[in-house]
């Protein structure tokens, strides 16, 4: 690999980390396509993050590593060459069963110059019987390929990602404690940060900012405070997820509904950016392009 590259990443991951542990809540971009990242990195974000559905959608695919791994980091590849800034990949339950394989989807994501990873704790079976995937081995996959991460020698940021909320497992007490649980295992093992989506209860944030040796991330979904607020509490991250290009395409079905139904053109004109403004965008990346 190209010795100016790596140290380059080097050099971005070194930023990444220290964004977590800044005076400002990190506040990623949640980006799907090249397109999106270059607009969140011109409005001045510090750090990009992929969203998995976001990226399956723009594909083609439904969420849930229905897309294939290779197509997965294509697409964050095509990302990370388009932007200046550092970027971390949903690479959702790390498209394998064993921490082996988990591990092998992480150097193929430092590969292609991602910083840093979110790995979840359920996956299609999991949920299917209404549970996360089994503790230890989510264990052992974040310990594997923390130490796989290490011999590459960039130092990937590791976001622990655990669902009992935002699947709504069992009652409030027992997922929240199953939370910090399994967040401070994970960061045992090796994690950088704890993720939990589903949580917008200012009182719960911040109890579970006080159990964790780490960044807390929280998504916001629906109900979630400002950023304002949770810097208060203590929150070190926050994401949205595929929030925006769910955004984008509520706007595509309104100008595709009001084209098929009235023929007017209203829905694309009255916010649309202007041509030249659009173009200039992307032959600004000049060489940088994929």
């Amino acid at each position: 690999m190209n010795p100016g590259f790596v140290e380059r990443q080097q050099a971005l991951a070194g930023l990444f980390r220290a964004l977590h542990h800044g005076p400002e809540t990190l506040v990623l971009g949640s980006v799907w396509d090249v397109a999106s990242a270059v607009v969140f990195q011109r409005a001045g974000f510090a750090a990009l993050g992929t969203s998995s559905a976001g990226v399956a959608f723009s594909e083609g695919y439904p969420d849930g590593e229905q897309i294939s791994r290779d197509t997965m980091l294509m697409a964050v590849q095509r990302i990370v060459r388009c932007v200046q800034i550092p970027v971390s990949a949903d690479m959702e339950a790390g498209f394998g069963a064993t921490p082996e394989a988990v591990a092998e989807t992480c150097l193929l994501l430092l590969e292609t110059g991602a910083v840093g990873v979110n790995l979840e704790d359920s996956n299609a079976d999991s949920i299917r019987k209404g549970t996360l995937t089994d503790f230890a081995l989510q264990v052992e996959k974040i310990r594997v390929v923390r130490a796989k991460a290490q011999r590459f020698g960039v130092e990937l940021f590791i976001n622990a990602r655990t669902d009992a909320h935002l699947l709504n497992l069992w009652d409030e007490e027992t997922r929240t404690a199953e939370s910090i649980r399994r967040g401070q295992a994970y960061l045992h093992a090796g994690a950088d940060g704890v993720f939990v989506p589903g949580v917008c209860d200012p009182n719960l944030i911040g109890a579970l900012v006080g159990a964790f040796q780490g960044p807390l991330n929280v998504l916001a979904t629906p109900g979630c405070p400002p950023v304002s607020v949770l810097r208060r509490l203590g929150v070190r991250r926050v994401s949205q997820g595929s929030g925006p290009s769910r955004a984008c395409l509520a706007l595509t079905m309104r100008i595709a509904s009001e084209l098929r139904e009235l023929g007017t053109y209203a829905a694309f004109q009255q916010e649309s950016v202007a041509y030249p403004k659009a173009n200039a965008l992307f032959a600004a990346l000049g060489p940088s392009r994929p």
